[in-house]
């Protein structure tokens, strides 16, 4: 898994540095979508294995193709269309993965833009592609949950019915979310009274239903206000510490949790500075209030720092020399706009213009 975070992080790289000028169709699979099949472990140079403008007649329909079809093991498995990188994806650009879909073995196909994946199989109803995919691949704003998934799509990984079965949980696990946040915010009778019978004796009344409607609401908010303030609390007390007192995960009293955002912001910008220096060099260093982004996984080489542990206001720290700067971002792709502030100090940094203990 960890070389295919890797390689996953590159072709991040790869994206971030050619999807501007990447306008057509063409462009966008020779630049994006060739490289992200051969980081999944498929030869893209043998047309046994993978097969450009595969062509499959679908009754009436003669002579149309699909961009590329996926053969492992001589079993056709996998089909691809592919848009320009500047198109927003639609339901509407997949109508050849629609009609191939159920005249082919494949049970996986895949709508992309060379930046956005999305994953459809036939968890609805066998042998007809699903309405909607099961998995989003956002190369902007990878998750360490992507790479787990990816890893299941693999050549050497490859095992069809684990991708249905998982395909399914993941669609369950994202109908489970919309549930509890429609919860979240207009609580259900049903779940009125279910907390209403857990909490007051008695008869659950349509008043009593009602009052804890409401009572529910306000502590879900109570919740998250509260959760909030404690993180921001934690954050803003510790972002005054000097660079050179940064405090390792190792000496934390308290366990520290990477989260999904950090690591998507931790690639964004290992991206960015590969234009600079081997994203190998640039590592990840989480604390308690902070998540670190290094240098030769030295402390005193500070490229960025992540405050995201407020749930609201999440900031990016860049550095010229010693001194922090922090900026609100509302979206992790909003870190691309600090490319000039990263790869400045990248430079900085190079240049030994640091402590000279570096």
């Amino acid at each position: 898994m960890m070389e295919l975070a890797t390689r996953l992080t590159e072709l991040v790289s790869r994206t971030q540095k050619h999807r501007e000028v990447l306008l057509t169709e063409q462009a966008a699979k020779t630049a994006l979508v060739m490289p992200f099949i051969q980081m999944l472990g498929y030869d893209v140079f043998n047309p046994l294995e993978v097969i450009p403008e595969y062509t499959a007649d679908v009754g009436t329909k003669k002579g149309e193709k699909v961009d590329y079809a996926i053969s492992i093991n001589g079993t056709l498995s996998i089909l691809m269309e592919c848009k320009p990188s500047s198109s927003d994806l639609t339901i509407n650009h997949a109508s050849q993965l629609f009609r191939y879909f159920s005249v082919t073995d494949a049970r996986l196909a895949v709508l992309t833009n060379g930046v956005v994946y999305n994953f459809y199989s036939d968890i609805d109803q066998p042998n007809k592609m699903d309405a909607n995919p099961f998995f989003t691949l956002n190369l902007d704003t990878v998750r360490k949950a992507d790479v787990r998934t990816l890893e299941h799509f693999t050549k050497g990984a490859f095992d069809i019915d684990t991708i249905v079965r998982e395909a399914g949980n993941l669609k369950l696990e994202s109908l489970v979310r919309k549930e509890l946040e429609r919860e979240m915010s207009e609580p259900s009778e049903d779940f009125a009274r279910i907390i209403a019978g857990r909490v007051q004796p008695g008869k659950v009344t349509a008043q009593v239903k009602d009052q804890f409607q409401r009572l529910i609401g306000s502590s879900f908010g109570a919740i998250v206000r509260d959760h909030v303030n404690d993180r921001l609390t934690s954050a803003l007390n510790a972002s005054a510490l000097p660079e050179d007192d940064e405090p390792t995960p190792a000496g934390e009293p308290e366990e520290v949790i990477t989260t999904e955002e950090e690591l998507s912001g931790f690639r964004i910008v290992q991206a960015i500075v590969a234009q600079a220096v081997d994203p190998k060099r640039v590592v990840m260093r989480d604390a308690k209030s902070y998540c670190a982004i290094l240098l030769d996984d030295n402390n005193r080489k500070s490229i960025a720092r992540m405050h995201f542990n407020g749930l609201t206001s999440k900031y990016i720290g860049t550095f010229a020399e010693k001194v922090e700067t922090k900026t609100l971002i509302t979206d992790l792709t909003d870190i691309y706009k600090l490319a000039p502030q990263l790869l400045g100090r990248i430079a900085e940094l190079e240049s030994g213009k640091t402590d000279k203990s570096d």
